[in-house]
């Protein structure tokens, strides 16, 4: 039988790229683009290792249409995973319009291709961040919106509103998934985060400390009103996430969904202090880590964390991972890449 063809847009990236694995463990055949303004592409030859499949790639700009289109009309998509965005909270508030231009003009390209050729199924890479500051945790997917507390989060927001908008009178269908903090490696230790910028997420920076790649870390914001005065964050492992992602479309694919556009949240369900996660690394790696306080950062959200019932119940979902297998892989990782 002939494997599904699957798109996946910011493939080379950390999220797209543990999920190109676990789409080829479960049979598929993805396809790759990624403009590599925050990855590198040589992370499909780590694929190859681990997969014993070579992925083919395409080194475009989404925000080019001319391009896009022309990746649609040399295949025929069964489906779409787009994770292709910018992504850290703190620099989207010093670039706001980068952000909307990059993030909102390639979901709007990726869209018309897919409706022009008619693509069924499609997943979007959304975000916690769409919630805001919401007053409780854990949030369902019914929780409403709260103002979005950066212009990252609000462009997560309007691609919601767009692809809603956009597939209304489409024969496409489309889940939305509402990831929290991906962290952690594939447990071979072969792949892991590593964003060709400076490392923004909490674990890398985390991993990159203790190694010596920097003399300390700033836990941004020690006087939230949590329990022990950091921000609360709820950690997804980066293979529990992937996974989600194949569940998704088997879910589409399958034609279990009635609606045309469906959400999901995607976290542990436990909610985690910055401090809590450094202690968490530190008990895992035996290495002291070296931090001190700072001010709170523009951007953050002060505590979330999710309720992945819903998940659970359609997708059959279920976090397989916890915090210590999230450090300890984000560890071993680390040590790994260090020695290249």
């Amino acid at each position: 039988m002939e494997k599904k063809k699957i798109l996946v847009t910011g493939g080379t990236g950390y999220i797209g790229s543990h999920t190109i694995i676990d789409l080829i463990e479960h049979g598929y055949e993805p396809i790759s683009i990624d403009n590599g303004i925050n990855s590198s592409a040589d992370v499909l030859n780590q694929v190859e290792i681990i997969t014993g499949q070579q992925v083919k790639h395409y080194n475009i700009d989404l925000c080019d249409y001319t391009a896009t289109e022309k990746v649609f009309s040399e295949h025929k998509f069964d489906g779409i995973i787009h994770f292709a965005a910018l992504k850290a909270v703190g620099e989207s508030v010093q670039q706001p319009i980068r952000y909307f231009k990059n993030n909102v003009d390639s979901l709007l390209n990726v869209l018309q291709c897919a409706l022009e050729h008619q693509v069924p199924n499609f997943i979007f890479s959304s975000s916690c961040t769409v919630y805001g500051n919401v007053e409780t945790s854990p949030v369902t997917e019914d929780t409403p919106m709260q103002e979005a507390a950066s212009p990252y989060g609000r462009t997560k927001q309007i691609g919601e509103q767009v692809i809603q908008d956009s597939l209304k009178t489409s024969n496409t269908k489309a889940i939305l998934l509402r990831y929290f903090n991906p962290a952690g490696a594939h447990p071979s230790g072969l792949m892991g985060e590593a964003p060709s910028n400076t490392a923004q997420n909490l674990v890398p920076v985390i991993t990159e400390t203790a190694i010596g790649k920097r003399a300390s870390m700033t836990v941004y914001g020690s006087d939230y009103d949590t329990r022990d005065g950091s921000c609360v964050r709820d950690y997804i492992h980066i293979m529990d996430l992937a996974h989600a992602h194949t569940l998704a479309l088997e879910y589409l694919l399958a034609g279990k969904q009635d609606q045309q556009v469906d959400v999901y949240n995607l976290g542990i369900g436990e909610g985690i202090t910055v401090f809590e996660i450094i202690k968490a690394f530190e008990k895992a790696s035996g290495v002291k880590l070296a931090y001190q306080g700072g001010p709170r950062r523009d951007g953050d959200v002060v505590s979330i964390f999710a309720n992945y019932a819903k998940a659970k119940k359609n997708l059959e979902w279920t976090p397989e991972y916890g915090v210590d297998e999230i450090m300890d892989t984000a560890w071993v990782w680390e040590k790994n890449r260090t020695k290249k």
